[in-house]
């Protein structure tokens, strides 16, 4: 479709990239365009202006989005779009360069996309419009959300006060600004209320959250003020917990029930001593099992999810022998896995990547084809078992059978329950009996 340049076309098309919280940014964005107006549309063939949301954290992201602004650039060429804005990671962090390589792009906005879309949309801004980020949107920020009508990300800080030496979000985000519980809890109602059933908290470390305000506890304050909410979602999920910040105020939290899903979200990034140290991140392998062994006695009936890094540039083979045997003591519910990506700007950067990219995906397949074992084992002592699910609605891959999710299984990320018998609409509740077990995926069916 070609944009008639005579037309005045108030159409906006944005394409978002990488994690959650990035998801929430272009929501944001997304809430502000209509508010002023503007018409939105998947399709950026004859929109009149082009939004890319970009990630920039690792090698992969950071091609994604890399590729989507040369697409919009060419559609832009070929007179199909009128306006290129990129926003998001990438662009806070490469955007005095990528401007020079990529001078068809009309706006560069950075972190802050939000604050300053409409300008950039209406033509007001142009050229590089990125600065140290501090916009961080309340429950008084129009939305437009783009997950299924029955879940819904909310963010509850920015930022992080951690400096891991392989990460580079700290130097993009800046440090933890987290939003007033209050806010939170508005938000949360006003979702519940539009219909969502399960609420996803995310922020770059949930554990810091009200730490910049000077409260204690404040992830466990936050959570118990949801618990007792008048109105909140059914399912209450915390994502992105920091291990060394694990407080006994937390666990209890979850292990009271009600709203409050039993699910830990545990990134450790690895086990040994001295790589973690090199990380600078702490621990080592005793203690994380202590931790691991701590919140299940805490929390009855929790899951625990974690990720880890392989190929760290001191990760001798030995080293990550030493992961597989941990991974395989810790018997985590749910795990996933990264290949490292050499990072400039960080720490780590100033180390010499000596593996291999082959060899880093070796390891991430032995690690992962351990986990399925171990998930596999796990689920095959559901089986038989009559458990509560949330549904998401009809499978990806066929209309003849339903997915759906236990309070253990979190969207995207983890598996599902795959309902072979028994009808349901997205949103709802139902009864499963567990029938069958892969390493990944349940079968069931609906018994109530």
């Amino acid at each position: 479709m070609k944009r008639d340049p005579n037309v005045v076309n108030s159409a906006v098309s944005l394409v978002t990239l990488g994690c959650p919280k990035n998801l929430v940014d272009s929501e944001v964005m997304l809430g502000r365009l209509r508010q002023a107006g503007y018409a939105l549309q998947p399709d950026p063939s004859g929109a009149e202006t082009v939004v890319i949301n970009t990630c920039g954290f690792i090698d992969g992201a950071k091609r994604e989005s890399v590729a989507a602004i040369l697409d919009a650039v060419e559609r832009k060429r070929r007179g199909e779009v009128g306006r290129v804005v990129v926003s998001g990671c990438l662009s806070q962090r490469y955007a005095a360069e990528l401007a020079r390589e990529i001078p068809e792009v009309d706006v560069w906005l950075g972190i802050d996309g939000g604050a300053a879309i409409v300008a950039a949309t209406r033509g007001e801004l142009a050229g590089l419009q990125v600065g140290p980020p501090t916009f961080l949107y309340d429950h008084t920020t129009p939305r437009v959300r783009s997950t299924p009508p029955h879940y819904a990300y909310l963010k509850i800080g920015e930022g992080c006060d951690h400096r891991c030496s392989f990460c580079i979000i700290p130097k993009l985000r800046g440090r933890q600004r987290s939003r007033p519980i209050a806010s939170i809890l508005s938000e949360a109602g006003a979702l519940a209320r539009d219909g969502v059933r399960e609420l996803i908290l995310v922020a770059q470390d949930s554990t810091l959250y009200g730490s910049d305000q000077g409260l204690h506890d404040g992830l466990a304050q936050l959570l118990e003020r949801l618990a007792a909410a008048e109105r909140a979602p059914e399912w209450v999920r915390v994502m992105y917990t920091y291990p060394t910040s694990i407080t006994p105020r937390f666990l209890s939290a979850l292990a009271r029930g009600g709203r409050l899903l039993p699910y830990v979200d545990l990134p450790l990034q690895h086990c040994d001593r001295d790589i973690l140290r090199s990380m600078k991140r702490g621990g080592h392998p005793e203690a994380y099992l202590r931790l691991i062994e701590r919140i299940r006695c805490a929390v009855p009936g929790v899951a625990i999810r974690t990720q880890f890094i392989v190929g760290y540039p001191t990760e001798s083979e030995q080293r990550f022998r030493s992961l597989l045997e941990f991974a395989g003591a810790a018997r985590f519910d749910n795990l996933g896995v990264f290949c490292y990506s050499h990072e400039d700007g960080t720490a780590a950067g100033r180390l010499r990547d000596r593996i291999s990219a082959a060899e880093k995906r070796r390891r991430r397949g032995e690690l992962l084809a351990l986990q399925q074992r171990v998930a596999l084992e796990r689920h095959r002592a559901l089986v038989g078992e009559k458990l509560r699910v949330l549904i998401d609605g009809a499978h990806p891959e066929t209309e003849h059978l339903l997915a759906a999710r236990l309070a253990s299984q979190a969207p995207e990320i983890d598996g599902r329950v795959i309902i072979n018998d028994g009808v349901g609409a997205a949103g709802e509740f139902a009864t499963v009996e567990i029938q069958a077990a892969h390493p990944y995926d349940l079968v069931g069916r609906i018994v109530a």
